[in-house]
């Protein structure tokens, strides 16, 4: 693929493909000039997916990779088989997710934080270590998906904001681990994002409180200083634009994407 776009050229791996924003991560990367390795556990969603990126007015090239970032080989041979495919790598975006356990930390099995941990952190740390020497061809760059639960502590929200929170001290780090590699660490933040499954959420706490969903949705998009919550394709915008060359003199850092709801 050739032409405009920031990713023109680029080859862009995406770990953790789900319907809502790992989707809208490829499809804007592809949007924007990006060959898209997608990479998750579920083969049949990634096939879903890549076939939206090829059908792209502006043209696709998607490669599927079915990984488990648990699991070292799996690792090592998503690597393996994006040089093959592709002969380099330039950018590597970390959004796998598990539902955290919504339950105080009291009373939350240690086994629920181990496996957050395990996935969120760990998993991530070994793409990122996997990834290091191709990235360090390329001058390359990591965006690793983070939450805005960083910013609160809210009840219930303890063993995912204890995941998310050591994901985004070891993103740091290794920000300036790496740094004299030429590669970029970086991170987004986002909100709570407008999608299938919020939508379903919401539709379960109005009819919890006898209330409707839009009401639901205006008295938390209330918080934020946009009176809106953000979708998917925002969050994806900013995680292509701290891949491209135009945050080449970032690294290290949080962009929050929520609308305005917490300021950092």
């Amino acid at each position: 693929m050739s032409g405009g776009g920031l990713l023109a050229d680029k080859v862009v791996v995406v770990s953790g493909v789900g319907p809502g924003l790992g989707r809208s991560i490829c499809l804007r990367a592809a949007a924007a000039g990006a060959r898209v390795v997608l990479a998750a556990r579920t083969e049949s969603r990634l096939k879903e997916v890549a076939a939206e990126v090829d059908a792209l007015v502006a043209g696709g090239t998607s490669f599927v990779v079915p990984t488990d970032i648990t699991d070292d080989d799996a690792v090592n041979a998503l690597v393996a088989a994006t040089i093959e495919e592709f002969g380099r790598v330039d950018v590597v975006v970390n959004n796998a997710f598990a539902l955290p356990s919504m339950k105080p930390l009291a009373r939350t099995d240690f086994d629920q934080i181990s496996a957050s941990l395990e996935l969120t952190v760990l998993g991530t740390l070994r793409v990122i270590k996997a990834f290091t020497d191709p990235l360090a061809e390329t001058s390359g760059a990591f965006v690793n998906i983070n939450s805005m639960v960083i910013r609160h502590s809210e009840p219930r929200y303890g063993s995912y904001k204890l995941a998310k929170s050591a994901l985004l001290a070891m993103s740091q780090t290794l920000a300036t681990e790496l740094g004299d590699k030429g590669i970029r660490i970086n991170t987004v933040a986002p909100g709570y994002i407008w999608d299938d499954q919020l939508k379903w959420y919401f539709g379960e706490i109005a009819k919890k409180y006898g209330i409707t969903p839009d009401q639901v949705y205006e008295q938390t998009a209330s918080k934020s200083d946009l009176k809106r919550l953000p979708e998917p394709d925002e969050i994806a915008e900013a995680v292509v634009f701290l891949a491209s060359s135009m945050a080449s003199a970032i690294t290290g850092h949080t962009l929050d994407v929520n609308c305005g709801e917490y300021h950092d």
